[in-house]
């Protein structure tokens, strides 16, 4: 991508692209990478308007913007993709009636490709305690996989989120840890009763064994001393599931959507979920009810005396329009 994506964008089009993508990075936090996704979707949607003989953004009209998205799809483009470049348009229109551009949403009219989504795999709470028991409780690298393993499982973090806990972000008298999601926005985690068991002793009689001369104070540390890295931990899981005789694919966020599907099954309300999770919009929430109901399914399945057979989840997907 050139350092400038709008070079040979007209003033009248590249003008709100600018002021839209410095509104997300000051006022959303974005990072550079989601940045530079977000000029990339853009600035093909420029080149397409500019194409038909469009000059900015006032004259643009959803009908524009349908036969725009309709190219996608002829290009055979996944529809994910397409999905989200057309939530970048969105947002972008919503800037352009914030700076009144615009009097309107030119997307409000629009309709988003269908999704199929692959349910979230998922552990069993019997292979989770097989999978928190797994490391060896002698030796500082058990120490720590185990503190990792229970605060993963107790607050369904994400693994960037849980390596890049500092000391002082953990409270464990009172039961929870402040950690950086995505955007860099801030969010109090809950932390149960084995999840702080299992930090205190890691951090009296493993994490000091780890320490290094130039060590800085994150929580979880690698054998040379810096912070650890997600690529270790999704080794470290990887080994310990083996070791508990656990045959399903390791992925990252398997502890994490075991997390939120077990609250759920718990009966725990879907708002406090997501503000658990840190997701922004409760439809990310929502495949965990999917969830749960492809489990129901497989019981009556296996169980109903006109329903025996294989369980059908693996055969269960979710219709999303977003």
């Amino acid at each position: 991508m050139n350092a400038d994506p709008f070079q040979q964008v007209p003033p009248a089009f590249s003008e709100p692209l600018e002021s839209f993508l410095a509104w997300l990075e000051l006022e959303r936090g974005l990072s550079k990478h989601t940045l530079a996704a977000y000029a990339r979707d853009l600035a093909q949607c420029v080149e397409f308007l500019a194409a038909a003989g469009i000059s900015d953004w006032p004259a643009v009209q959803p009908a524009d913007l349908s036969a725009w998205i309709s190219s996608l799809s002829r290009a055979n483009l996944a529809r994910s993709s397409q999905a989200r470049k057309l939530s970048a348009l969105r947002m972008f229109a919503r800037h352009l009636v914030r700076e009144n551009v615009r009097p309107d949403d030119m997307t409000e009219l629009l309709d988003a490709p269908k999704l199929s989504r692959q349910l979230p795999e998922v552990l069993t709470r019997e292979e989770v305690l097989r999978l928190l028991d797994a490391p060896s409780p002698n030796t500082h690298f058990g120490l720590r996989d185990r503190a990792i393993l229970e605060l993963f499982y107790s607050s369904g973090l994400r693994v960037s989120e849980l390596c890049g806990i500092l000391l002082q972000s953990i409270h464990l008298d009172e039961g929870y840890v402040r950690v950086s999601g995505k955007g860099s926005k801030e969010r109090i985690a809950p932390i149960g009763q084995a999840a702080i068991q299992a930090v205190r002793d890691y951090i009296a009689g493993g994490r000091p064994q780890f320490v290094k001369a130039k060590t800085g104070s994150e929580l979880f540390l690698s054998q040379q001393g810096r912070a650890i890295s997600r690529k270790m931990v999704w080794v470290m899981i990887k080994e310990q599931a083996q070791r508990a005789g656990i045959t399903k694919p390791i992925k990252p966020h398997l502890l994490r959507h075991s997390f939120a599907t077990h609250l759920l099954e718990g009966g725990a309300d879907l708002r406090a979920i997501q503000e658990m999770l840190g997701h922004a919009d409760i439809s990310t929430t929502q495949i965990y009810t999917s969830v749960q109901s492809a489990r129901l399914a497989d019981e009556h399945a296996l169980y109903h005396p006109r329903g025996r057979g294989a369980p059908r989840s693996g055969k269960w997907k979710v219709e999303s329009g977003k």
